[in-house]
């Protein structure tokens, strides 16, 4: 852990020793520092903080071995171990996705571009191999896609309509599957110029699955996790190495005895409203819960719900002028439920 790989540079500059990264971190790159601070320390592990999209946020400890292992397993799946990998850091390296890409350039000397977080960090004449952005910086980048090699796409899912616009570009995107407790991905499936119907999540070497009796994922990574990891994600097992993500077992609909997965209700209605928006539910005398419709910004005149079941089909629609996000920038369902 307290090694920088030989060809490793940040921001065009090599560095022949861990100070002097530090060093430079530390007048350029005021949250890069706060990370390498804590990587290069003589703890076995780093406190890293959930988003709390899915709950509470919280901290929890991570062991710099594991980090290294996810860093490995990523260069190795997506063949980014040649001598010159030129990489981009485009998210906060205050959480998981961020502190990762500076691990895996760490550990495979990549060459590794910081820049701040903004909605197009491709706005630059740099072409690289590997990036990670999420779905805002992709929808606000599509015409600078072309820059990067490789993309992966986390952080939130991404709708029909983004992912219809990524058809046609070379680059080979993907959308990853992961959390904090997993060291960020542990799947990935292809996003754009998909040539199989079924397109599933595919897992990283090293890494088995299976689902329990709620039909929800459990990972077993000897190489990230000392225990099995039991998910609240709904799947659909293909095989021991693929699965299709259905929802959150947190956000089921219980209206009337009919099970309903908000995530599901949602695809279906992508096309028909543009603003932001998601499923959730009231309680209810008659029917215990109830489903709403809550969106993002001004009215919408006709909302076509034909192509909803009975019991999908909002009982009451509610609009926020702007949701309440968690601080890694996605969508807090829970905030944004307790404003209406």
């Amino acid at each position: 852990m307290n090694t920088i790989h030989p060809k490793f540079c940040l921001n065009g500059i090599p560095f022949s020793s861990k100070d002097e990264l530090l060093k430079f971190s530390k007048k350029n790159l005021s949250d890069t520092f706060l990370f390498l601070k804590d990587w290069f320390n003589n703890k076995s592990y780093v406190i890293v903080h959930t988003s709390g999209s899915t709950g509470k946020p919280k901290s929890i400890k991570i062991l710099k071995e594991h980090m290294i292992n996810s860093a490995l397993a990523t260069a190795t799946y997506f063949e980014l171990q040649d001598e010159e990998i030129s990489a981009l850091l485009c998210l906060s390296p205050n959480y998981i996705a961020g502190k990762m890409m500076l691990v895996r350039a760490l550990v495979s000397g990549w060459q590794l571009d910081v820049v701040a977080p903004t909605s197009n960090p491709l706005a630059t004449n740099k072409k690289y191999d590997f990036t990670a952005m999420v779905p805002l910086q992709v929808h606000h980048s599509l015409n600078d896609l072309h820059k990067v090699k490789t993309l992966i796409v986390g952080g939130g899912a991404v709708s029909r309509t983004l992912q219809e616009k990524l058809n046609g570009i070379k680059t080979k995107i993907y959308s990853t599957y992961g959390m904090t407790e997993t060291v960020t991905h542990i799947a990935v499936k292809k996003l754009n110029n998909i040539t199989s119907i079924t397109n599933y999540f595919e897992v990283l070497p090293n890494i088995k699955i299976e689902k329990d009796n709620r039909n929800c994922l459990v990972i077993d990574a000897p190489n990230l996790s000392n225990t099995k990891i039991i998910t609240n994600d709904i799947i659909k097992l293909i095989d021991d190495k693929h699965f299709c993500w259905k929802g959150r077992y947190d956000n089921i609909i219980n209206s009337g005895g009919i099970k309903i997965i908000p995530e599901q209700v949602e695809i279906k209605l992508e096309k028909t409203i543009k603003q932001r928006f998601f499923i959730s539910s009231k309680k209810d005398t008659i029917l215990g819960q109830k489903v709403i419709l809550i969106i993002e910004g001004s009215k919408m005149k006709n909302i076509d719900l034909s192509l909803l079941d009975k019991y999908e089909k909002p009982k009451s629609i509610f609009y926020l002028d702007k949701f309440t996000e968690t601080k890694s920038g996605k969508v807090n369902r829970n905030a944004c439920l307790e404003l209406v």
